[in-house]
């Protein structure tokens, strides 16, 4: 893979004076790490989006800081509630040589034959917790859906391919991550049926029968 350059700036504007960036098309972000002091950035919020769905959470980020290069990793991503427009990013530094701890996401691929029978492949987990050197934590973990052909087969962690002199799973290997699971069916629960004794008057039913109480007729004045 390519490797990934963010070109940054560093950033004046502190609090709600932020807004004034995001009005230029700016994106606010900052930059922390082990053994270094947090720094503001800003970005070009276009080139931003970009980059971070190239890079997600996993890949290695070369951010370029007055001309010093730092190898970073997306660790928080902010996003509007209504736009869905990122509003501020923090970048984590690491160190190319320690081991890190980094969530990665679980991705099906292809069609299920369970899934075309009518079934429903359900993922009861979307990230799985590893351990590896920055540079070897894999993108995501790709499972492939063609493999699902029947009711309540399961894929566990355990279950998931990777590289195992890199990477050191997290998660309890016995968690299952995907299964199949047949079709809900709809309950249809009926009334009970009150059977009544020949020569007998059933109930009425609640609400049925009551007296209703009539209001007087209001008198009309005599002028």
């Amino acid at each position: 893979m390519d490797k990934i350059v963010l070109k940054a700036q560093k950033r004046e504007l502190q609090g709600r004076k932020v807004s004034q960036l995001r009005k230029q098309g700016m994106t606010p972000a900052n930059l922390y790490g082990k053994g270094i002091e947090s720094v503001a950035l800003q970005f070009d919020a276009k080139i931003l989006e970009k980059i971070l769905d190239e890079a997600g959470e996993t890949q290695i980020i070369d951010l370029q800081l007055a001309g010093t290069g730092h190898p970073v990793l997306v660790s928080n991503v902010q996003i509007h509630p209504v736009s869905q427009d990122i509003v501020h990013v923090d970048f984590r530094q690491v160190n190319l040589k320690e081991k890190i701890e980094a969530s990665v996401p679980v991705e099906l691929e292809g069609e299920s034959p369970a899934e075309k029978a009518g079934n429903t492949v359900v993922v009861l987990i979307d990230e799985i917790q590893v351990e590896a050197l920055p540079a070897d934590l894999p993108e995501k973990f790709v499972i492939d859906a063609t493999v699902l052909t029947e009711v309540d087969q399961t894929i566990f962690v355990k279950d998931l391919p990777y590289d195992k002199q890199k990477v050191e799973i997290k998660t309890d290997p016995e968690l299952i991550v995907v299964k199949v699971e047949a079709p809900q069916k709809e309950v249809v629960i009926e009334a009970p049926v009150v059977e009544t004794p020949e020569g007998e008057v059933p109930p009425p039913a609640e609400g049925e029968g009551e007296a209703k109480t009539e209001s007087p007729a209001e008198e009309t004045p005599t002028e």
